[in-house]
């Protein structure tokens, strides 16, 4: 779309979720303003001032354009509460802009491709997009292979292509035919607002907190539901969606349409839980119950869904979940992000505890003791448990006390975080010609200075696993089915209002995100939410050993994996063997391997 004055060119993909609030100002502030030409497009006639604003349509993106036409893209930006990606060409100087959100929802990927009369600049919401020019080189790095071997993600700036990076999250991009190399800042900091939040905390009491969380949830809720499509919400009975979906309730004159889908395997199944919820508050509910083999049909999609290796395995729950919603609505809100924000992942108190008592014990004899550990196999350690009192009813000793061993190497709190969350310590060696590159985990970052241990493992999180993969994770697979997935929780005033709570405001009686939970109460009975923390997975440890055997085996054939030459056969060979004897369960290191293997055959395909 072109601006009213016909200097900008926009391509955008996301929401303004408060673009007639912008249209409201823009109309006050009309008035002050000198007359504006309108370009040919719009029929050459005035367009702004004289107290008026002449719109064309009721498209947030042309409210977004007629804002920075008046206050510029930064400005603009910072005035709107949304999810997107944004490239504006400005014709008056040659220079192209992208804009990314402030949490990541929307991707985007950029990078110069070519050389010499033929080097192009590209960028997209998808990496299938870029791959289509014919300067595109599709070299694979395997730097970035590497970090999805240790976190089953490959985290911004990086992508899965040499030359090919993500726009991080709050940034901003800017070059020009004068200035071909990208100028890179951000004009919201994720990091900066978890400082300035623990610097000045909110002052009032926990339930004024609780008042005031309530209020901006709302309103955020009430936002992300005006849409003129057919709208409802993936509901799994946790505190995070429960919550959306009683706010969402209470703002609308006719049922809420929900969502959910359930296992019948054992620890799989939220869906009696939704349903309870559901029930309570009245909602439309749908659920579907999900055999093993419906389940399955959806992994030879993936690579498909994800335009590079992705391995979360909640991957499948979520497509799941998406398509169902689909077939009755076009929008769907979710509660993700209430973990990161309110401190509700159990990992945070679990390094802390852990790393109070390691600290205490001189790092030079923590290595040693390292190192004694790890000059032992694990299946030595196996053997071994039937001699050592109490030990025989740990399955898998010997890798607990490797895996144990790494952590108490560990150097500073940061380091334990980052061997908690890895699937593998050293991916690289897995790699052929492999060099893992420096990330937001593995960088010291001195910019969290002034956090506490919990604060640092929040920050960090808000900043890598919740943009590079839960919102991967929802976004490409509601897209995937062409439903449009709101996250509440990330409007930019709950997150900075998040971070201002004390962290005993959110680790509060034994309990975690406890103002969520309090605002929840107020709309569900505590004996329908308070419940251990279940995760959204399925069983894929069984199913690699039973009917996705045979997919797995050939995707992990030895000469295959020599032949394409990205991994070291011998390691991956062995660990696939100990998984099929029941020795070992090495689910999370294989799925990563084998995603990435079925993403390589849709890309030689």
């Amino acid at each position: 779309m072109m601006s009213a004055s016909g200097r900008f060119v926009i391509a955008f993909n996301g929401e303004i979720y408060n673009h007639l609030d912008l249209r409201a100002e823009l109309g006050a502030a009309a008035k002050s303003h000198p007359p504006l030409a309108l370009s040919p497009e719009w029929g050459g006639d005035v367009v702004v001032g004289e107290g008026a604003i002449r719109w064309r349509g009721h498209s947030d993106t042309e409210s977004l354009l007629a804002g920075i036409e008046a206050w510029g893209v930064e400005a603009t930006l910072k005035k709107s509460i949304g999810m997107f990606a944004i490239a504006l060409w400005d014709r008056q100087t040659s220079t192209l802009t992208l804009a990314r959100d402030r949490v990541g929802e929307k991707p985007l990927y950029y990078g110069w491709q070519g050389s010499g009369n033929e080097r192009v600049f590209l960028f997209g919401s998808e990496l299938k997009a870029l791959k289509a020019h014919p300067a595109f080189a599709a070299d694979i790095d395997r730097g970035a292979l590497c970090l999805l071997l240790r976190h089953n993600y490959i985290p911004a700036p990086y992508s899965i292509y040499q030359g090919i990076a993500k726009l991080g999250p709050g940034c901003l991009l800017s070059l020009s035919l004068a200035q071909p190399e990208p100028r890179i800042w951000k004009y919201w900091d994720a990091v900066e607002v978890a400082r300035a939040g623990v610097a000045k905390p909110f002052v009032g009491t926990t339930d004024q907190a609780v008042d005031a969380l309530e209020v901006l949830a709302k309103d955020a809720v009430r936002q992300q539901m005006m849409a003129d499509v057919p709208l409802g919400a993936f509901l799994s009975g946790g505190i995070d969606s429960s919550t959306v979906v009683a706010l969402m309730q209470t703002q609308s004159s006719r049922p809420v349409k929900t969502f959910t889908i359930g296992f019948n395997e054992e620890g799989y199944n939220e869906a009696v839980h939704a349903k309870a919820v559901a029930r309570h508050l009245g909602t439309e509910h749908t659920e579907l119950y999900v055999t093993p083999e419906q389940a399955m049909e959806v992994i030879p999609c993936l690579p498909g869904l994800y335009c590079e290796p992705f391995a979360d395995s909640s991957q499948i729950p979520t497509f799941l979940v998406s398509q169902l919603a689909k077939q009755h609505v076009t929008v769907s809100l979710s509660g993700d992000a209430g973990d990161e924000l309110f401190c509700g992942y159990n990992r945070y108190q679990i390094t802390e505890n852990l790393w109070r008592k390691l600290s205490v014990v001189p790092a030079p004899s923590r290595a040693l003791a390292a190192k004694g550990i790890t000059s032992i196999a694990p299946d030595k350690w196996d053997g071994l448990a039937r001699f050592i009192p109490g030990a025989a009813r740990y399955s898998s000793l010997g890798d607990k006390l490797h895996k144990g061993a790494g952590v108490l190497a560990s150097r500073t709190v940061d380091d334990l975080y980052l061997g908690i969350v890895s699937h593998l310590r050293n991916p690289a060696e897995w790699v052929i010609n492999g060099k893992e590159p420096p990330t937001h985990l593995k960088e010291a970052r001195p910019e969290l200075e002034g956090l506490n241990d919990v604060e640092r493992m929040m920050a960090l999180d808000t900043i890598s696993y919740l943009p590079d993969d839960i919102l991967v994770k929802v976004d490409r697979a509601a897209m995937g089915v062409s439903l449009e997935s709101r996250v509440p929780f990330l409007d930019h005033r709950v997150v900075e209002f998040a971070w201002s709570l004390p962290l005993e405001y959110k680790l509060r009686d034994g309990q975690t995100k406890w103002p969520l939970r309090q605002v929840l109460y107020r709309h569900v009975p505590r004996e329908l939410i308070d419940r251990p923390k279940m995760g959204f997975g399925v069983p894929l440890h069984d199913w690699l050993r039973g009917p996705l055997r045979d997919w797995a085996e050939n995707l992990l054939d030895e000469a295959r994996l020599r032949r394409e030459g990205y991994f070291h056969a011998a390691p991956i060979r062995q660990m696939w063997a100990e998984h099929l004897s029941g020795r070992r369960n090495w689910m999370a290191q294989l799925w990563n391997v084998l995603m990435f293997q079925a993403w390589l055959e849709t890309q030689i395909n």
